[in-house]
């Protein structure tokens, strides 16, 4: 498309990256080599509760990398809610704006699972799991909680949540 009035400068390109609902893999608006030239700032306006910490990590690393190479700022717009993983995300731009009824934070990571291994007894059904290897049914719903996949589950975290804290 040509310019109207070729002689004026260009105005700039300021994109806004949307993250929102639960956080996970397929982020595509941040692999478009084609508008990086073209970038001079960025914007995200985040709302989200949060989701995959490694998503969270994965997609934080690649705007700062993209803004680091372009030499641009990144401003991140906290809509309704920057919990957890998506706090993980504002904290990967240069400044935070926010609305005063905005929720931002939550520190933490979570595992959560149902068990209902009384229901299935009461029901007559008999669960039938062949597994090879040590923990593979790890946190499974139909059996009873065992103290030491609790303890597993959460020496899983505490790395995930250190890197979190270390982040933020």
């Amino acid at each position: 498309m040509k310019r109207f009035i070729p002689f004026l400068p260009k105005p700039a390109l300021v994109p806004v990256i949307r993250l929102g609902g639960t956080i996970g893999a397929g982020l595509r608006s941040l692999n478009d080599e084609g508008l990086a030239p073209l970038i001079d700032r960025a914007f995200k306006a985040i709302n989200s509760p949060g989701g995959s910490a490694v998503q969270s990590s994965l997609i934080a690393a690649r705007i700062r990398r993209l803004a680091e190479e372009k030499q641009v700022p990144v401003h991140a717009f906290v809509e309704d809610v920057a919990a957890s993983g998506g706090y993980w995300l504002a904290c990967a731009a240069d400044d935070i704006w926010v609305d005063q009824s905005s929720i931002v934070g939550s520190i933490g990571v979570i595992f959560a699972s149902f068990g209902f291994p009384e229901l299935m007894a009461r029901q007559g059904v008999e669960r039938r799991v062949v597994t090879a290897g040590k923990s593979k049914s790890l946190a499974d719903p139909f059996l009873p909680q065992k103290g030491e996949d609790v303890a597993r589950l959460k020496a899983l975290q505490a790395p995930i949540h250190q890197a979190f804290i270390d982040h933020v």
